[in-house]
């Protein structure tokens, strides 16, 4: 009884799923991407702090990026190229005109992957989780390798001084990056960590040193 029940359900189940493929496939793009938005909102739930609407929220680089990564189809250049415009001018720079900070607290930001979870408290301050997908430092037995080492970050490109004129360019480049990576890569995995508000000026400022400080534990 039990296995006619369990061959019956399965053939339920299977033909649901043969009309269900039928009927989108008679679907345009447009609908696709409507119920796809529909059944990802309808499984999400506000959490703590998390929010579905902070959670789910989307640009018009990240729709790009993701159509193209759903497709298999790299964006065009002329694409590429304005959105990575688009990214780079919301680049906040430092109001205080001053790029670094102090390395010791961007090794402790860069290792810390706290906050912005539905089990963290408001008050949490957040981390940059960059050894989430960076070795940082030789000294690391573990760490991400979804993105380049950083290891020798400032020394490897030449930054003896970070306040030499030599240096300006890269200065300005590494912050940048971290605050919206999208402006130099359109379509980079790597968090739009200062745009997105993930972190404030002052701990950019502090990553920042920890990458081209030559004192830093980066550039040992």
């Amino acid at each position: 009884m039990k296995n006619k029940l369990a061959k019956t359900l399965s053939l339920l189940g299977a033909g649901a799923l043969v009309v269900g493929c039928a009927t989108t496939s008679r679907m345009s793009s447009a609908e696709l991407d409507k119920l796809t938005a529909e059944v990802v909102s309808s499984s999400f739930r506000d959490q703590g702090i998390v929010k579905v609407s902070t959670a789910l929220a989307n640009d018009e680089t990240l729709t790009a990026c993701d159509a193209a990564d759903v497709t298999g189809k790299p964006l065009s250049a002329e694409a590429t190229k304005a959105i990575e415009a688009a990214n780079l001018k919301t680049i906040k720079w430092p109001a205080n005109g001053k790029f670094l900070g102090d390395w010791k607290e961007g090794e402790k930001i860069a290792q810390s992957g706290r906050g912005m979870t539905y089990t963290d408290d408001a008050k949490t301050v957040n981390g940059g989780n960059c050894y989430n997908c960076h070795q940082i430092d030789k000294a690391e037995i573990s760490f991400g390798t979804i993105g380049p080492s950083l290891y020798n970050f400032g020394k490897i490109r030449g930054v003896k001084d970070p306040s030499s004129p030599e240096s300006k360019a890269m200065v300005e480049y590494t912050w940048g990056k971290i605050w919206n990576s999208k402006a130099y890569n359109a379509c980079s995995n790597m968090p739009r960590a200062g745009h997105m508000g993930i972190l404030n000026e002052e701990q950019v400022r502090h990553i920042v040193a920890l990458l081209l400080d030559p004192k830093s534990p980066v550039n040992q």
